[in-house]
């Protein structure tokens, strides 16, 4: 499931991954990514992990052709989690976008959102 998160920043939008993220959750968060670009010219993202179970086959095609379409659209990545594979995530990730991707563990979650806002 990803559920939008409220952040402190008005540039920065957050979510939460969790769970095994399916076709329907990208119906949702593609067309919020898209609004937040046209009116900012690029996004800023806050993705926190919590219990995530990776995607089922038709969400991992969707999250393909989102980093394949948007990587020149989105400025900064912030990643929060509390797993070593999730801290690993960031940096498989690194190669298939523009955007700067950043790790914090979840005790860092204020630091995340300050190098966002920055």
């Amino acid at each position: 499931m990803i559920e939008m998160l409220t952040s402190s920043a008005s540039n920065v939008l957050a979510f939460k991954l969790s769970g095994k993220l399916h076709d329907e959750d990208y119906k949702t968060f593609v067309p919020l990514v898209d609004a937040a670009i046209a009116d900012q010219g690029k996004a800023r993202l806050l993705v926190a992990f919590e219990n995530f179970q990776g995607w089922d086959m038709h969400a991992l095609w969707d999250d393909i052709k989102f980093a394949t379409t948007h990587c020149t659209k989105i400025e900064k990545i912030a990643l929060v989690g509390e797993k070593q594979w999730e801290k690993w995530m960031a940096m498989v990730c690194k190669p298939f976008t523009m955007a700067k991707i950043k790790y914090f563990d979840l005790k860092e979650i204020q630091d995340a959102e300050k190098w966002l806002a920055s």
